[in-house]
C-alpha cells in the first residue's frame, strides 16, 4: 500500500470518526474501504479486502513533513503537448479539484501565469475539509491538466510549470 493511499484512509477514518456516522462504503478501482459502528459497543471496524495498486508510470518522490500539505514537484516523463523540463504539481490526496477559492471568483492561477514559493494554485475538498495546493519554487504555469470541480487521486498531475 503507497504512503499516500494509507494517508488518505487516515483521513477517511478520522472523518468517519469525528462525522456521527453510522456506516460508511468507498469502492474504487484501487481499495474497497467499509466503517461501520458496533451499535452496542461503539467500537470502530475498518476493512480493506483489496489493495490492487495501478503500476505508477512515474515514481513522485516522498514528501517531506514540513512540505506535507504542499503538492510533490517532479520531472515529467512527456505525454503529448507535455515538455518534459516542466515540473508537475500534484494533488497531495484525494478530493475534488477547485481552481478558484469560491464559484464565481477568479481562478487562483491561469496558464501563462507567473508564480512565486508559497503561492496558492488550487484547492482540493474532500468531505468539506479543503487542502490549499501551494508552489515551492518560481515559475510559468504551462498547462492545467484537471478541469474545475473534477474527482482527483493523491499523486495525480494538477498544473504543469516551467522553473524559472
Amino acid at each position: 500500500m503507497s504512503d499516500q493511499l494509507a494517508r488518505d484512509l487516515e483521513i477517511m477514518v478520522t472523518l468517519f470518526q469525528s462525522g456521527g456516522w453510522s456506516a460508511l462504503s468507498i469502492e474504487t478501482l484501487a481499495f474497497s474501504l467499509v466503517l461501520s459502528s458496533d451499535t452496542e459497543g461503539g467500537a470502530i471496524a475498518a476493512s480493506v479486502p483489496r489493495v490492487a495498486m495501478q503500476p505508477s508510470i512515474a515514481s513522485v518522490p516522498p514528501v517531506a513533513a514540513a512540505a506535507e500539505r504542499d503538492a510533490v514537484l517532479a520531472p515529467i516523463s512527456s505525454p503529448c503537448g507535455i515538455d518534459p523540463t516542466w515540473l508537475v504539481m500534484t494533488a497531495p490526496n484525494l478530493g475534488t479539484f477547485y481552481r478558484s477559492p469560491k464559484p464565481g471568483a477568479p481562478p487562483f492561477v491561469e496558464v501563462g501565469q507567473r508564480v512565486e514559493p508559497g503561492m496558492e494554485i488550487c484547492l482540493i475538498e474532500v468531505m468539506k475539509l479543503f487542502t490549499s495546493v501551494t508552489v515551492e519554487v518560481a515559475g510559468t504555469v504551462r498547462h492545467i491538466a484537471v478541469a474545475d470541480a473534477d474527482v482527483v487521486e493523491g499523486g495525480q498531475a494538477l498544473i504543469y510549470l516551467s522553473q524559472d
